[in-house]
């Protein structure tokens, strides 16, 4: 069987990612190995009109976008961790109506967020995350293009397309 998955993510550039793809290749070695750090944007379910959501990547003209984030938490029964995002975070939000207009007439409130420890192949622990609290994150991030990528059948992910932010 044939498992395909795709997402638009907002990889993190190499500045804002050092010190989280730390955190992630310490204690989620496993979901480091198949993606690097990021944020997702658009989930494969939002995606299946992939002919629209490209012309609607290619016309956009949002300009670079920042998001704000919170202390990291954990989630999924403390097995995972992430940092969330914090405020309203618009922009992010704007960008997501965009991508989706005239496909999607409503979407979801999706909440930014960077998976530091995923629930599917770690497990966090009150050690753990005690240590992940002690490690000093960006509050802040920019993003600077939105990639287009696949996952076949539980392997590493790859890059399909970008789209730059201008």
């Amino acid at each position: 069987m044939n498992n395909k998955r795709i997402q638009l993510t907002l990889f993190l550039d190499e500045q804002a990612s050092r010190t989280i793809e730390q955190v992630r290749k310490t204690f989620n070695p496993e979901q480091y190995a198949l993606i690097r750090a990021h944020v997702t944007l658009c989930r494969e379910h939002e995606l299946e009109q992939l002919d629209r959501v490209i012309r609607n990547l290619t016309g956009l003209d949002s300009g670079h976008i920042t998001i704000a984030f919170g202390p990291v938490v954990r989630f999924s029964e403390g097995k995972g961790v992430l940092i969330p995002g914090s405020g309203d975070n618009e922009p992010f939000h704007r960008l997501r109506e965009r991508i989706l207009q005239g496909l999607v007439d409503r979407p979801g409130k999706h909440e930014p967020h960077i998976t530091l420890m995923h629930p599917r192949n770690s497990t966090c622990n009150a050690e753990l995350f005690a240590q992940i609290e002690q490690t000093a994150f960006p509050d802040k991030i920019e993003f600077r293009k939105i990639s287009l990528i696949e996952q076949e059948s539980g392997q590493k992910w790859r890059l399909l397309n970008e789209f730059d932010l201008r």
